[in-house]
């Protein structure tokens, strides 16, 4: 199983990560992941990490910790809640996953290199539908 963290805005995708097998994301992965996310708004999209980065994430454990929540004000990030156990869907579930789950439909894979690759062409699919993010 391969398990990727996407971060992505109105403008596309701006990056993803791929988890180490057998690891979990916990407080401290996931912090570094935000550092990273902070570094990728500064290069792809110059001058709105000097605006308010509006920020919204599910209530995952890791999400909601005191460590995550420090992290999250230290780089001025505006959370935007969501709400648990909400009937609306993350805007992930809307705009990224169908896309992904109908371009991945009825592949097989021998190996993750080849589930990585799939993902790679479907990431460019979609960065280059850029009106995707705006509907």
């Amino acid at each position: 199983m391969v398990m990727a963290s996407v971060f992505w805005d109105a403008r596309g995708i701006l990056f993803v990560d791929y988890l180490q097998t057998g690891k979990a994301i916990i407080s401290e992965y996931y912090c570094y992941l935000l550092d990273q996310l902070k570094e990728k708004i500064r290069k792809k999209r110059p001058g709105l990490e000097m605006e308010k980065t509006l920020f919204q994430q599910d209530n995952a454990p890791c999400h909601k910790s005191t460590l995550t929540m420090a992290k999250i004000h230290e780089l001025k990030f505006e959370l935007l809640e969501h709400p648990p156990y909400s009937p609306d869907s993350a805007p992930s579930d809307f705009h990224l996953f169908p896309e992904l789950k109908k371009f991945m439909s009825g592949k097989r894979f021998s190996s993750k290199e080849e589930v990585l690759t799939a993902v790679g062409c479907c990431r460019e699919i979609v960065l280059n539908n850029k009106v995707y993010f705006k509907s």
